[in-house]
């Protein structure tokens, strides 16, 4: 819409009066322009989409009609920011829900199996070096303990990481069957590992080529028997934190992708029984910050050596092995590495009471967030006793030994999936950027009929308004300038046409 602005000026160098008309001209320019942005302003609200302003802005006096409409208006307005402002907060405390779904699959990799016999050196392993050397962390009594045989003082330096590998049961001693999804495996069908039980033994442990189950439900999976061997139990002389008074083995079912944590997170399984663990696998998907607080793998990110993906049992390994090379100045020998490892001795006085400590404050010694994407097992273990009598007498006679001993001493073990599916659990943002735009476009429309073309409207008004001031105060310094200088002007007129309004 045109504005108009006329600025009639004259100058008369020899009449005082016409001095006194020349400082009224320039306050009406002043005056002048407020009449027709009034007038704009009604014309603008008449035409604009925000709804209820036409009804405000009506030229002429302020009536009852206007007064309501304008509190209409207002109330509407206020309501609207009002819940912006609780669609914006809500935004920003970054709520998420979890959705859980079933997926069926026609095959699935099967986890790696880590098992370790409770009992970490067998004793008939154990030389008069090794015992002389353990003797703190076994409770076995060295020979001639008070005093040293005089060749005692000429046992070499002990090496844990061999006494470890030397005295731990022997899983080709141990296996006596293994069958998987219908085809024999062997010791060789296992990999070496070490963790605080000792010498521990992995199937399917390689994430390059792993094994996969083409059907659920029990003998689809691994079956082995084993023989723990309690004859090669140490005898125990006093307590320490390497005697152990269970007779079994310790298992864990957990991802390739991760190291066996097995102290913590593995199951017990008995001698004597036949014990069946039903699996389910679960895909958890968690959300960075700042909507969750799980910590991405990033490519080439190495956090343990052969794996490259981030765990929290490898954050764990990594952080306690810190703690106890930073205090202890060695690493213990299931810790992973380049450093030295420590002597039995340094076992007793330093590392496993550093270790200890370092597991008890694990939450704040240790920042080990969950990894974004995450795959663990659900289980579900049921077991029957074995050998029945007629087995008994079978079982003593092909691995020659008495039937007590087999009760005492033979487990099988039958893991499996369920079906072939698994839960993807995935955290979701719960409201999103897009979900706060549209709340807030629809409060918009709903309480003040507005829209983003609208705020266009709005800011292209504004916009010419601020125009039209700058251009009259350009207008007055023009004038007040001409007025200072004295300039000889009689009758002239200043036009300022300014469109768009």
């Amino acid at each position: 819409m045109p504005i108009e602005i006329v600025c009639k000026i004259k100058f008369a160098e020899e009449d005082e009066k016409q001095k006194e008309k020349e400082e009224g001209d320039k306050e009406s320019l002043i005056e002048e322009p407020a009449r027709p942005r009034s007038r704009d302003l009604a014309s603008f609200a008449s035409t604009s989409t925000l709804h209820g302003l036409g009804h405000i802005c009506r030229s002429g006096r302020l009536g009852v009609r206007q007064t309501l409409w304008a509190f209409a208006f207002l109330a509407s307005l206020a309501f609207f920011l009002y819940q912006a402002t609780k669609s914006a907060l809500l935004y920003l405390e970054h709520p998420h829900v979890m959705a859980l779904d079933e997926e069926a699959t026609r095959e699935m990799v099967f986890p790696a199996i880590t098992i370790c016999n409770i009992n970490r050196y067998r004793h008939s392993a154990l030389t008069d070096a090794d015992i002389f050397h353990l003797a703190n962390m076994t409770g076995l009594p060295p020979k001639d303990r008070d005093g040293h045989k005089a060749t005692d003082l000429l046992y070499p330096d002990p090496d844990m990481a061999d006494i470890v590998n030397r005295t731990g049961h022997q899983l080709d001693d141990m296996l006596k069957s293994c069958n998987f999804s219908g085809e024999n495996c062997s010791s060789r069908d296992f990999t070496v590992v070490y963790t605080r039980y000792g010498k521990c033994y992995t199937f399917n442990g390689d994430r390059r080529n792993p094994r996969v189950t083409r059907q659920g439900g029990m003998g689809n999976g691994l079956e082995i028997m084993l023989d723990i061997q309690q004859e090669e139990y140490l005898p125990i002389w006093r307590e320490t934190n390497e005697t152990s008074f269970e007779a079994g083995i310790r298992v864990q079912i957990h991802s390739q992708d991760e190291p066996p944590y097995i102290h913590q997170l593995g199951f017990g399984v008995s001698p004597g029984f036949q014990t069946f663990v039903s699996c389910q696998e679960q895909r958890l998907t968690y959300l960075p910050q700042p909507w969750g607080n799980c910590r991405a793998s990033v490519q080439g990110e190495q956090t343990l050596p052969g794996y490259d993906t981030y765990s929290i049992a490898a954050c764990r390994l990594q952080c306690e092995k810190e703690a106890v090379v930073r205090s202890c100045h060695c690493r213990m020998v299931h810790m992973p590495g380049n450093e030295s490892i420590c002597s039995p001795n340094v076992y007793i006085e330093c590392a496993d009471h550093t270790l200890d400590a370092a597991v008890e404050d694990s939450q704040e010694r240790c920042s080990c967030p969950t990894p974004c994407n995450l795959t663990r097992y659900g289980k579900e273990i049921s077991m029957v006793r074995i050998p029945n009598k007629g087995s008994a007498r079978y079982l003593a006679r092909k691995y020659n030994k008495n039937e007590t001993y087999i009760r005492e001493n033979f487990l099988v073990l039958d893991i499996f999936f369920e079906a072939l599916n698994y839960e993807a659990i995935e955290q979701k943002k719960a409201y999103d950027l897009a979900g706060l735009l549209g709340d807030i476009g629809g409060q918009m429309g709903l309480f003040i009929g507005a829209s983003i073309l609208t705020i266009l409207e709005i800011l292209d008004y504004v916009y010419e308004v601020c125009q039209t001031f700058w251009a009259v105060s350009q207008q007055w310094e023009w004038v007040r300038y001409s007025t200072e200088a004295g300039l000889p002007v009689e009758g002239m007129q200043c036009m300022g046409h300014l469109k768009g309004l």
